[in-house]
């Protein structure tokens, strides 16, 4: 719609009587319907196959038949656990490590734009190439971690044992992803007015108290905000556990189970249902996640 004829609207609306909330909302209808659509459509689209069972070109109705066949899967419940292990684990990496980032980039100092850069750099690089890499830096030849970890055997297979496996991808996804969470921390940091830590220091604190009573605080929706993203993008992760270890030796998501039976068994029925589980998951935890950690901040209503 064009501004003139956008104005036209409102103010035939105007003649009408028509409040502007209600303009607002006529006029932010459309957006939030095709927004609607877009977003709703895949997952009720799966959620209704996950009730069939395909065997060729012929569908057959099997009701939940899908989910309890996934509920009682080991192999589900495997999943499960090597997608939490793996989110809990990188996530709590890449805070920290994120969180230390972002005091160094807050920082006024000589060479700080080349900091920040510098910093940054992993976050651009695709995640295919990044695994790629690392799979190559983790493997037994050339072995380039063997080669520069003086207590690791020259011929430690870091990608072929259960557990070790796990760390080599979680590893690899907190090199890439905590500049991410630097950066988000660091736009919650340049929110907090330097005056406040001026005070803090006339009245004698020492730098950890100012990082615990003034920047955690402060810097809560900041936190909020970047262990959300990581935490439900964690739980969705596909690239790198595929990319490195193809699933293989306790590494292998939820998202690659699923991959596994749509690619592979050509079982869309079923595959449906575990995305449909995923999505259970990742959207229980979401919302776990922000009643937990402070709702009020997420939705802008924090009392004084």
């Amino acid at each position: 719609m064009s501004a003139e004829a956008t104005t036209q609207v409102a103010q035939i609306a105007k003649r009408k009587g028509l409040p502007e909330s209600r303009l607002a909302k006529v006029f932010l209808a459309p957006s939030v319907i095709v927004m609607a659509l877009v977003a709703l459509f895949p997952v009720v689209y799966a959620a209704v196959m996950s009730f069939a069972l395909y065997i060729g070109r012929t569908q057959q109705g099997v009701g939940l038949a899908n989910y309890a066949q996934a509920l009682t899967d080991n192999r589900f419940w495997a999943a499960v656990i090597a997608t939490f292990v793996f989110t809990i684990a990188s996530v709590a990496f890449e805070f920290l490590i994120g969180l230390g980032f972002a005091l160094i980039m807050n920082q006024a100092f000589r060479g700080r734009g080349l900091t920040r850069a510098t910093i940054l750099i992993p976050w651009v690089i695709p995640t295919v190439i990044a695994g790629t890499m690392w799979q190559y830096m983790f493997n037994v030849t050339p072995g380039t971690m063997n080669f520069f970890l003086p207590f690791a055997p020259a011929s430690f297979n870091w990608l072929g044992q259960p557990g070790w496996a796990m760390f080599s991808i979680v590893f690899a996804d907190v090199w890439k992803t905590a500049p991410f969470v630097a950066l988000l921390l660091l736009a919650g940091l340049q929110t907090i007015p330097i005056e406040v830590y001026e005070s803090a220091r006339v009245d004698g604190a020492t730098a950890w108290q100012r990082l615990i009573r003034i920047t955690l605080p402060l810097l809560k929706p900041a936190i909020l905000v970047a262990l959300l993203f990581r935490t439900t993008e964690a739980l969705r992760v596909f690239d790198l556990p595929y990319v490195m270890t193809n699933g293989q030796f306790g590494t292998t998501t939820l998202s690659i189970l699923v991959q596994e039976f749509v690619v592979q068994a050509a079982n869309p029925g079923y595959a449906s249902a575990l995305s449909t589980l995923t999505f259970a998951i990742v959207l229980g935890i979401g919302v776990i996640f922000v009643s937990m950690l402070g709702r009020d901040l997420v939705l802008g209503t924090q009392e004084a």
